[in-house]
Parts: C-alpha cells; sequence; structure tokens
C-alpha cells in the first residue's frame, strides 16, 4: 500500500516545527521513507510556500550544504489559538483599563494556571517527573512540549507557542509564563530561559538545573 502523500507531508511539516531545519535525506529517515519521497512532497510543499531551501554556511571544501525550513506561512499551519480575537481583547482592556487592568489580568491568568499546575503536581517530588507532568500540561494546551536531559541538567522545551500573537502584543505573558515554571519547579532546580521564540528564536527553552535542598542533602548525610 503506498503511503498517504498528504499524511506524508503533514509529517514532514511536523518534523521541521520540531525538529527545526534539516536536510533532505534527514527528514526521510525520520519519517522512514525514501529519499526520493521525502524530495517530491518537499518540492509540493515548496511551491505550496510552506518551506523553503535555506543554504548553510559552508565547512571546509565541498558543496555547500542546503537545509529545508518552514516558511512564515508553514508555521501558521500550526495555528495560534484566536489570533486575531485575543490581540483585539488586550488592546480593548489596555484602552479601557490602562496598563494597571492588563497587569490584573495578566496576574489572574497566571494565578489559574499555576493551580491548575500544582495541583497536578502534588505529591511527585523528584525534579524529573514533576518537569515531565509539567511538560504534559503544556503539550495538552497545544505548546508542543517536551522535556530532554542535558547533561546533569533538563530542557524543557516548546515548539509551539498557541499564544504567539498576545505574547508578542505583551510581554506580561512571557514574563508571567516564566514565573508560574519556577514556582511549579520550586527549590527542585534553578530555572532560566536560554531560547525565546518572541526574541526571534524558532523555540522557547527553558534550562533546569538540579539544586539539592537542604532536606534532601541532610537525608543523604544521616544515610552514611
Amino acid at each position: 500500500m503506498e503511503a498517504d502523500p498528504t499524511a506524508t507531508a503533514d509529517r514532514l511539516l511536523f518534523a521541521l516545527k520540531t525538529r527545526g531545519p534539516a536536510a533532505t535525506a534527514a527528514l526521510a529517515a525520520q519519517l522512514t521513507i525514501t529519499g526520493e519521497a521525502a524530495r517530491q512532497q518537499l518540492q509540493k510543499l515548496q511551491a505550496a510556500g510552506l518551506v523553503e531551501s535555506r543554504l548553510q554556511p559552508q565547512a571546509g571544501a565541498g558543496r555547500p550544504r542546503s537545509d529545508w525550513a518552514l516558511t512564515a506561512t508553514g508555521h501558521a499551519r500550526f495555528p495560534d489559538t484566536h489570533a486575531q480575537l485575543t490581540v483585539q481583547l488586550l488592546s480593548t482592556v489596555r484602552e479601557v483599563f490602562g496598563e494597571e487592568g492588563l497587569d490584573r489580568l495578566i496576574t489572574t491568568r497566571e494565578q489559574a494556571a499555576l493551580t491548575v499546575y500544582l495541583q497536578a503536581c502534588d505529591g511527585i517530588e523528584a525534579l524529573e517527573p514533576r518537569l515531565r507532568r509539567l511538560a504534559a500540561l503544556r503539550d495538552a494546551e497545544g505548546y508542543m512540549a517536551r522535556v530532554e536531559p542535558d547533561g546533569r541538567d533538563w530542557l524543557l522545551i516548546e515548539d509551539h507557542c498557541p499564544i504567539c500573537a498576545a505574547a508578542t502584543s505583551c510581554l506580561g505573558f512571557c514574563r508571567s509564563e516564566l514565573e508560574v515554571f519556577r514556582e511549579v519547579t520550586g527549590p527542585r532546580g534553578a530555572l532560566q530561559r536560554e531560547e525565546h521564540l518572541i526574541a526571534g528564536a524558532r523555540r522557547c527553552v527553558y534550562r533546569i538545573t538540579p539544586v539539592e535542598t537542604p532536606a534532601l542533602s541532610k537525608r543523604r548525610n544521616t544515610s552514611k
């Protein structure tokens, strides 16, 4: 049975969204399809304006390499939830209630999200499963979130932002989410944002460095 070309095209778009620019051969390997099948679908996506070929800096002798990447239209296939309406509402709140009113709106949203996340993480003390629970919640909300190890640290990666338009219109949303993540992480880890979609990155990435709490240190000392 031949593979559904529409499904293959969607998988290619998803791979580029979640993993970033890649060569035809790498994409074919990820999707376990032939290089020719990948090339044909990529050319169709290029004709539709969803992907583009980008020359990569040449390292040493040889031909420069081209990678495929999503265009702005391609990124738009992963929707920003009610983007236009959200921006209009934020503008109205700012006009009617001023910056103070907008801050109160963001704070209320922050507290609501924090309550849900903390309840979901209740009883989970270890850092890794706590982060994975947070990532699962964010993924369900449309952020394409996951957790990956990086040495002794952990990375909370969000490949998509369903409120990107709102966050661009009001950076308070990004500040608020950063504080929520730190509250959920608590004293178990030090959390810093390393990549920021609003600042031009293709995704948001948060690095969490484990921190040994006094209680854990005491337990280890008494067990020796």
